[in-house]
Formats: C-alpha cells, sequence, structure tokens
C-alpha cells in the first residue's frame, strides 16, 4: 500500500456521466476547483449503452419507415436494412467504447478527473484508491442508475440481456424476447425487429408505455405488431432457462417460448450501493431525497443529482438538475442565501415536478411533457382533455402517407394555460419542445392564438387543438 494521498478541492463529483460532466463544467465556470471521480467510461451510461447508442441503432430504422411512407420513394428502400452497417455507425456513436474525447473534455474545463472507484469516507470526504478527496464545499453524487432485474431463479446462469447489451449487442439474435414495456423495452423491441430479429414482447400490465396517455401507448403497440413483432399483454414471466444456447420462457399462463436472447427492461436501480453512504448516515443502496437545489435531505454539503434522486430518470433531465445544482453550490460557496420564494429561479429545479419532457423514439414517435389527464386529475386539477387527429394538418399529409398520430392538451380549466401536452406520430419529437415552452412558461391559452404555426408543417397541429378548445 502507497502512502495516502490527500486532495483538496471545492468540489468533489462522483460520476462522470453527462450529469456529472455538467456539474463539473458549472462549478468550473464559477471559479471553483472541481475533482471529477469515475470507475467506468466518461460520459457515463448516456455515451456508451443508452442514449446515444440507442438513438443510432434506431435513426435507421425510423428513417426507411419515413420513406416506405412516401410514394415514389417507397419502392428504393422495400429491402432489408444493412444491420453490419446500422451496427458499425452505432459503434461510431460510441467511439468504440473509449472515452478519450470526454477525458479532453473534462481536462479542457479545467476539473481533475479521477479514475476508480469512489466512496464517501465521511463528511466532504472521498477516498479513490490510495487518494483522499477533501471538498471545501460539496460532494456531488452523480453515479446514475443501473438496470434492475426480477427475483427468478437461476437468472444469472441465463445471462440475459439488460439494456447496456441490448445496446451494444454486435449481431442481431434470430429471437428476442423483451420484457417489460416501457421506454427501454419499446425502443429496443423497434429496433431489433427492424434490424432482423424476431422479437416477441411481454408486457405484464395492460399496455405500453403507461406512465404517457394511453393511446401513445396503443399507438406503438399497433405498430410493433404491424412490423411483425409479437405483442403480448397482460403476461408475465414464470421462468427462465437457458440450454445448449436457446433461451426458454415459460409465461405465468404455462405457455413456452423459445429464443437465443432475452432482454429484462423492467426499471432501474440506483447505483448508490458501495459508495459509503452508511459513513455519513445514509442508507446503501437507496435513492437520495433531495430538495429543489438538488441537496440531499439533512445535510449542507451533499448533493444527488440525476437518477440517484429518482425525480426524472432521463438525462436531459439530470443535465438540467447538474446546472441548478452548480449554480447552487456556487452561490452557497460565495456566500449567497438561496431564495426560496422563487421557484423558476436559477438555483430550483422546479420543472422537475410538472413539466418534465420526453420523447420515445419509437415507430411512431410518442412525445409528453408535463401531466398527463390521469395525473393532472389526481393532482387535483380541474381539467380538460382536447384531443386532435395529426391526419387533420396538412403538414402530416405532406409528411407521409396515410399518416396515423394523435395529439391531446390538458387544460387547466381555471387559469385556462396547459398542464400537459402529448403527440403521438412520426416524427412527432421535434414537437415537443414547443409544447414545453408553453407549460414551463405557463402561456395562457389566449396568448398562443397568437403563436402562429408555420404552414404546412406538423406544427400547425396547435391551431387544431385551439379550435377544438374554443369550439367545443
Amino acid at each position: 500500500m502507497t502512502e495516502t494521498e490527500t486532495n483538496l478541492y471545492d468540489v468533489v463529483v462522483l460520476g462522470a456521466g453527462p450529469v456529472g460532466e455538467n456539474v463539473a463544467d458549472r462549478t468550473r465556470a464559477a471559479g471553483l476547483t472541481t475533482a471529477v471521480v469515475e470507475s467506468e467510461l466518461v460520459g457515463g451510461e448516456c455515451s456508451y449503452w443508452a442514449c446515444m447508442p440507442s438513438k443510432a441503432l434506431l435513426r435507421p430504422v425510423i428513417a426507411r419507415a419515413d420513406a416506405r411512407r412516401l410514394p415514389g420513394l417507397r419502392e428504393a428502400v422495400q429491402g432489408p436494412l444493412d444491420t453490419a452497417a446500422v451496427l458499425a455507425r452505432r459503434n461510431w456513436f460510441t467511439g468504440d467504447w473509449t472515452d478519450d474525447g470526454q477525458v479532453d473534455w473534462i481536462k479542457s474545463i479545467g476539473a481533475d478527473l479521477h479514475r476508480g472507484h469512489g466512496r464517501l469516507t465521511g463528511p466532504r470526504t472521498v477516498t479513490v484508491g490510495d487518494k483522499v478527496l477533501t471538498a471545501r464545499h460539496a460532494v456531488v453524487v452523480a453515479t446514475g442508475t443501473r438496470a434492475a432485474l426480477p427475483d427468478l431463479p437461476g437468472l444469472a446462469e441465463v445471462r440475459p440481456w439488460t439494456s447496456r447489451e441490448a445496446t451494444s449487442a454486435q449481431s442481431a439474435p434470430g429471437r428476442l424476447v423483451v420484457v417489460g414495456g416501457g421506454v427501454v423495452a419499446t425502443e429496443m423491441a423497434t429496433a431489433w425487429q427492424a434490424l432482423g430479429s424476431q422479437v416477441t414482447l411481454l408486457v405484464r400490465g395492460k399496455g405500453l408505455l403507461d406512465r404517457m396517455e394511453p393511446f401513445a401507448g396503443e399507438l406503438v403497440a399497433e405498430a410493433l405488431t404491424e412490423a411483425g413483432a409479437d405483442v403480448r399483454t397482460g403476461t408475465s414471466v414464470a421462468s427462465v432457462t437457458r440450454s445448449d444456447g436457446t433461451v426458454v420462457v415459460v409465461t405465468d399462463t404455462g405457455e413456452r417460448i423459445e429464443a437465443d436472447e432475452i432482454l429484462f427492461a423492467v426499471g432501474r436501480a440506483p447505483r448508490t450501493d458501495g459508495i459509503g453512504l452508511d459513513t455519513v448516515g445514509l442508507a446503501p443502496g437507496s435513492w437520495l431525497t433531495v430538495d429543489d437545489s438538488l441537496r440531499v435531505t439533512g445535510t449542507d454539503w451533499l448533493y444527488g443529482v440525476g437518477d440517484v434522486n429518482h425525480r426524472a430518470l432521463l438525462t436531459h433531465q439530470g443535465k438540467y438538475q447538474a446546472r441548478i445544482a452548480g449554480a447552487a453550490i456556487a452561490a452557497r460557496a460565495a456566500g449567497t442565501d438561496l431564495p426560496e420564494s422563487d421557484p423558476w429561479s436559477a438555483h430550483a429545479a422546479t420543472a422537475d415536478h410538472e413539466s418534465v419532457p420526453q420523447v420515445v423514439f419509437t415507430d411512431p414517435e410518442a412525445a409528453a411533457v408535463g401531466l398527463s389527464l390521469a395525473e393532472a386529475e389526481q393532482a387535483g386539477h380541474r381539467v380538460r382533455a382536447v384531443d386532435v387527429d395529426m391526419s387533420s394538418v396538412a403538414g402530416a399529409g405532406l409528411y407521409a402517407e396515410g399518416y396515423k398520430g394523435r395529439a391531446r392538451m390538458v387544460v387547466d380549466l381555471e387559469r385556462e394555460i396547459l398542464r400537459g401536452v402529448t403527440f403521438v406520430g412520426p416524427g412527432v419529437g421535434e414537437l415537443i419542445h414547443s409544447a414545453t415552452i408553453a407549460v414551463v412558461g405557463q402561456v395562457p391559452l389566449a396568448r398562443l392564438w397568437h403563436a402562429v404555426p408555420s404552414y404546412p408543417t406538423l406544427s400547425e397541429v396547435w391551431l387544431r387543438l385551439l379550435e377544438a378548445y374554443r369550439d367545443n
């Protein structure tokens, strides 16, 4: 054992994914010395096993689907995708799972990178191997989440896929069982079905994407079925085994399904075990409870940012929290008292509560921000849902022949603002930011009348929604 080296910083960040990187960027911009600790690849889950590789897999799938909806083009794209080329492009986006470029970026902002497993060993103290890092002002836990697996006997011997294997596989399995009905399950079912796998999707609940409006999951399930996937709702896995390379799944009804691989996409668990939470009075492996400045409840120096706080398990929302936390840390380090009366200040992650946007990159895409109708009603708001068929918009007909989609806005009847908006259909992911601005800005519907959508675009659905609200 070498002599322990002690390093003093203003801020120590555990985790160098997008969230940790953004915290470090903000604290360094404020002039605070910052250390970043990472045990795997700098860039984290999003860069190598989630957002970037999954969307690289899906983009050719969606582009081909859109092309097949256009007369004059569909005839040219009837063949299968070049799976090897798609996977090679995916590999490029991950840097072939090397992090040199992101390491250089950490250095460019003036932060110090410490490789290895970091763990708290007391207040404001993080140990990495033989190094002890001490923080004057803040330690930030930005270690993210890992895939959760069900408690099935012998599952480890089956060697199931999680989201990591699903986004990094170097060939398409002939038969793939996907267990789950959420974002990872639907996106990976979409991708691998198009890349040559025969996908069977097993969903325990009544439908897909159950955190969105019900019609989102219905339209995605319909499209997956049309693409050749076998979608089974109300179905649970009772057991799974692997013999001579073949996975055998037995459902709760006793049905037997054989496959080459099985992907479990049934939830996430926080990466907070083994990082020394017990040394500061917190439970190892737990989600971190934080206030709106992302400071862990009961402390004045520990912050939990991104997935670990369970507020919104989305990369873009974690990066938003990182900007808020960085600003809050810098302000407190300068001796500034943060105002509690301004929920929309630079130091409060208010959008986490009722203004979270998300895009599911299936075919069709599903995009939503804010509250669903059911969530708004459960929150006690007096609301009304306004629905429009996306095909009523001229831009939809130009976008694709036989365009299928739906839009909904959830209107607060007392304030006449939007509590939530959902779009489902090809290309709607690019619509969601306009809805996010309307929800976060609490823009009155009377003012939205004067936000004129360009013709002929998909955005004209806003006019149809406002007309439907006015006329009914």
